[in-house]
């Protein structure tokens, strides 16, 4: 489009911060930012609510090692170690130890703990979000919960979509039931009773009533189970916490956990996250892209000009590594080069049996190549246009990846490295379910009932080493955990002080500068930052005089700057001010008469009284 119309101006709207991956690439088409609107200055200006967050883990131990290996023998006994490695890659990864039953039974207990003991959800004028991992892990959730309190309270919205076609013969006929049976059985289950509306499927109109419900009911809908379905896009006021437990970070992470920040009745303080999948230091992350300045004039127009090509220029050299590594080890294979001398090379001689384990190595080492070219060829298939390539050499790229995968799969049938892991999907769960036992959750924020900032104040190496394992090791984390805490806290009590905490504000951006730039070191940062800290939780000058002894008064102080005249306002407030002026604007005239009279400024005047207003406890 910008080749044709060249002297176009392109304007692009979204509603999500370039990360530092895209903004490059984004800029060559649209150029530098109008205008940014960011998360904190939403929260100050009271159009979304604050974020609360909590960590939560849940240890899980191995029952019994032997047993386990027993099992596991058994029920391999007739495979290679080549399959059995594949098999323990699969079911051995950390997803499928977390989907054990016993690990999502105690996620159950502690969210209808909540349900009992968290006003906004006890109240039922709130509900939540459950992320799962997986849709046969949200089918697992959502069954849990059909045993609990919140049976037909709660809900399943996932991409899956029931058909008979789904389940295969050879999968009815096993003598355990796959994933995918599971999942085929629980949402027919689950829509056996729903009725299409229009030309709505059965999916479609549950999917539609369960999203009103929780959106207008709160009451009869508390809980929505789902995977990646309404994490964006998805507005309902009453939502008030969201409990995570599937990996995810960035954008997608940030879009989720706003689906509780919505404002609705006054008894929503927050939007609370509940993170079983130890998130926090991707949560900070991704709040602090959506509230940090964006840096858009960093990049150079050169830099913005050159970073397609330079993105090509990567690319393309992957695909030519990738390629020159499987060809050099296919190299030393016989001509013709059949499917039967490639055979020989990396399985060896049927006739000794000792040479396909002494071929495993060559084997591996094709395998491995193969999976990276393939990832090279489709990471730059979509902007071969752009290269320097002619059509008969991207023709030949294409003719490779195509023989390559034919020839991985001609040695893994030879070699007898091919596995049908569907057949052992049940076993699997079997072992998982039986032989790992989940402790129950404990808390594990870095804030408890003590304030992350109130313990930097006090004592800052105790602070940090609160923080999770992912944050302390990294000084850069460490730092920008501090500051997003300590931002939150000012734009937190902006509204009671502004003076102060605009003053506070500029020290703690200063600060952050110096960080960036490498002027002042880090052992210095955290004495200087607990300093800060320290004005920010005590949250008035050192000077303030002591007949100044509450909030409103230090607050009209920092404003007005003089004892006297401070003194003089807040008995001048208390004698005009009469009940129920925030909602009267005769009153508040008044009111502001009676301060214009002490200060004669009308500007001071405002100022004054919207101090006033935010210190509904004084005044």
């Amino acid at each position: 489009m910008k080749a044709v119309l060249h002297h176009a101006v392109f304007i692009g709207f979204t509603g999500t911060p370039l990360l530092k991956a895209d903004r490059k690439t984004t800029m060559d088409v649209f150029g530098r930012y109008i205008h940014t609107y960011k998360f904190n200055e939403a929260v100050e200006d009271e159009v979304v609510k604050d974020l609360m967050y909590e960590g939560r883990s849940i240890e899980q131990n191995l029952t019994s090692q032997t047993r386990v290996d027993q099992w596991f023998e058994s029920k391999t006994a007739g495979l290679n170690d080549f399959q059995k490695n594949e098999l323990k890659k699969k079911w051995g990864t950390m997803q499928n130890v977390l989907s054990s039953k016993s690990r999502m039974e105690k996620i159950v207990s502690d969210i209808l703990l909540d349900f009992a003991t968290k006003p906004r959800l006890k109240s039922e004028r709130g509900n939540a979000i459950l992320v799962a991992s997986s849709i046969y892990e949200a089918c697992k959730y959502y069954n849990l919960f059909l045993q609990t309190e919140l049976k037909n309270k709660c809900a399943i919205i996932t991409s899956y979509n029931p058909n008979a076609r789904d389940i295969s013969l050879e999968d009815t006929g096993a003598d355990s039931e796959t994933d995918k049976e599971y999942i085929y059985k629980t949402y027919t289950d689950l829509l056996k009773n729903v009725s299409p509306s229009g030309n709505k499927s059965k999916t479609d109109t549950y999917e539609t009533e369960s999203k009103e419900r929780f959106r207008k009911e709160p009451a009869r809908m508390k809980l929505l189970v789902v995977v990646s379905k309404l994490l964006t896009g998805f507005d309902a006021p009453p939502c008030s916490y969201i409990y995570i437990d599937k990996k995810m970070q960035d954008h997608t992470l940030f879009q989720a956990i706003c689906r509780v920040n919505r404002l609705d009745t006054d008894d929503k303080d927050y939007g609370y996250i509940v993170d079983y999948m130890e998130l926090f230091g991707n949560v900070a992350d991704a709040i602090n892209v959506y509230t940090s300045e964006l840096d858009s004039e960093g990049f150079s127009k050169e830099e913005v000009e050159v970073q397609l090509k330079d993105r090509i220029k990567i690319a393309t050299d992957r695909l030519m590594v990738a390629l020159e590594t499987v060809e050099a080890i296919c190299e030393p294979v016989e001509a013709p080069r059949s499917d039967l001398e490639f055979i020989h090379y990396f399985c060896g001689n049927t006739e000794n049996p000792d040479d396909l384990k002494a071929n495993e190595y060559k084997r591996m080492a094709l395998y491995k190549s193969i999976v990276e070219y393939i990832r090279a060829y489709a990471g730059l298939k979509a902007d071969f246009a752009n290269t320097s390539f002619s059509e008969v050499e991207i023709q030949r790229f294409h003719q490779k990846m195509e023989d390559y995968l034919n020839l991985r799969e001609v040695i893994r049938k030879a070699s007898g490295e091919t596995i049908d892991l569907k057949a052992y999907e049940a076993d699997m769960r079997f072992l998982i379910d039986t032989y790992i036992r989940a402790e129950e959750s404990e808390k594990v924020s870095p804030f408890d009932d003590i304030s992350l900032l109130d313990l930097m104040e006090t004592d800052m190496e105790k602070a940090i080493d609160s923080l999770p394992k992912g944050i302390k090791g990294n000084k850069e984390a460490v730092a920008e955990t501090i500051e997003n805490n300590v931002r939150s806290k000012i734009v937190e009590e902006h509204l009671l002080d502004p003076k102060y905490f605009d003053h506070m504000s500029v020290l703690l951006q200063e600060l952050i500068e110096r960080r960036k730039q490498e002027t002042i070191a880090y052992q210095d940062y955290l004495k200087e930052m607990a300093e800060l800290i320290r004005q920010v939780n005590q949250g008035k000058k050192d000077d303030v005089p002591a007949s100044l002894n509450t909030k409103g008064k230090v607050a009209l102080y920092h404003t007005l700057g003089d004892e006297m005249l401070t003194l003089a306002c807040e008995d001048a407030v208390q004698y005009a001010k009469k009940e129920g002026f925030r909602e009267n604007i005769t009153k508040q005239r008044e009111l502001k008469k009676a301060i214009y009279d002490v200060v004669n400024d009308l500007d001071k005047v405002e100022e004054v009284y919207k101090i006033i207003d935010a210190h509904k406890d004084e005044y």
